[in-house]
């Protein structure tokens, strides 16, 4: 049954604005019981900023480094080894003296700008010369007051060697269901898809402005006359994944879609610090990742509300499906929701998964380590399984490595 906000409820999937009024401690709203639950974590944007995703997986490496673990190690070039998944970024205007160094150092480099706390596209553009980020800083200057304060934005790397299919750039829109940060537990949803430009992907310095050939964004290669109304620029996990071990290899295509979990896990991993993991709350992100030419996967960003609106036919019954089987898990049977038995048994019996799997679960995890493989790993700098023994990434039914 449907009902007003303020009449009783129990699962309410609500707007970003209205969980943060929820959760604002000077707003006057009713204390949450042990039987509603919402799909929003009170700082969520802790994972869904761009500025502070970036902010929290640099400050992750940094710990894990001072702490001396392995995950930290890093290459002869002083690239992490483990856990080099995200381009340089840099936050502007604060960084702006860090960009023009690196910039200096390298030229010829591509870089995007997008804005920190926008989405669908809105605000991006790409830049390979200085003269174009200083008329940026200009433009701004005038804009800002006490009131108003300057705009975030974030500056990062182009990746300007994507994988392209029949010469078109994509990325991938990726679910992942949160129901706690501590412990952490995750799910991956198998009915993914890739998002494709309109337009054949060239890598000319002349071609900056042209975003139909640089963003993948739906909302905004809808607006292009080469828009196929009927895939919708979209291709499912499956026939991608089909279409990488054609041309690249089951072993390598196995490989890129193990580094993706391990992407999302560990990003999840830098932002439980900070996250409030109240057991009201669960949340189903859209990950987007870039996989460039060299089957290495990126993450770039983290979404909050990903669209549940369809843009075709296969579009609205995968939607149907994700909806359906986010209900099933976090309120299983349909019963009414109950906090204190969140993290029993009874939300992750096969048959309410539907087309998730566990993608990790610290609690589990952390059973399946006796104390030699404890002892044994701590010694090898504090490694621990990541992923599940009973895991399934991407619907495979080999059982995954619990082990990195």
């Amino acid at each position: 049954m449907t009902v007003n906000p303020d009449e009783d409820w129990n699962f309410y999937w609500a707007s970003v604005t209205t969980v943060r009024s929820i959760f604002n401690p000077s707003n006057d709203h009713p204390r949450l019981t042990d039987n509603q639950v919402i799909n929003h974590f009170p700082n969520h944007y802790e994972l869904t900023r761009k500025d502070l995703m970036v902010k929290n997986i640099k400050r992750y490496r940094r710990e894990l480094e001072k702490d001396g673990n392995l995950l930290a190690e890093k290459d002869d070039y002083g690239s992490y080894k483990y856990l080099d998944f995200i381009p340089v970024t840099y936050m502007m205007p604060a960084d702006y003296n860090l960009f023009a160094d690196d910039f200096r150092r390298d030229p010829n480099h591509t870089w995007i700008m997008k804005p920190a706390g926008r989405a669908q596209g809105k605000g991006i553009f790409l830049i390979n010369k200085m003269s174009q980020i200083k008329k940026w800083s200009r433009d701004g200057k005038s804009v800002p007051s006490a009131a108003q304060p300057r705009e975030t934005y974030v500056i990062s790397k182009y990746i300007d060697n994507p994988l392209l299919i029949g010469g078109k750039k994509f990325d991938l829109r990726l679910y992942v269901l949160v129901t706690s940060f501590k412990p952490l537990k995750c799910y991956l949803y198998r009915l993914g898809f890739g998002r494709f430009c309109t337009v054949k992907y060239i890598p000319s310095t002349n071609d900056i402005d042209n975003m139909f050939v640089h963003l993948t964004n739906v909302s905004y290669q809808k607006q292009s006359e080469d828009y196929n109304s009927i895939h919708g620029g979209k291709w499912s996990i499956d026939n991608l994944r089909l279409y990488l071990e054609g041309t690249r290899g089951k072993k390598l295509t196995d490989r890129l879609f193990d580094e993706i979990s391990w992407i999302i896990v560990h990003s999840l991993r830098a932002a439980a610090a900070v996250i409030t993991s109240d057991r009201h709350c669960f949340e189903c992100y859209g990950y987007d990742i870039i996989i460039d030419d060299n089957l290495k996967p990126w993450l770039i960003e983290v979404n909050a509300s990903p669209s549940l609106t369809s843009t075709t036919a296969n579009d609205r019954i995968m939607k149907f499906k994700l909806i359906n089987d986010i209900l099933n898990i976090v309120v299983p049977n349909g019963d009414i929701p109950d906090i204190r038995t969140k993290f029993s048994n009874s939300s992750s019996s096969p048959e309410v998964l539907g087309n998730f799997d566990v993608l990790y679960d610290e609690d589990q995890a952390l059973c399946e380590l006796n104390d030699k493989d404890f002892r044994e790993q701590k010694a090898r700098g504090g490694i621990v399984p990541l992923i599940s023994k009973t895991g399934m990434p991407f619907g495979k039914t080999k059982q995954s490595s619990a082990w990195r």
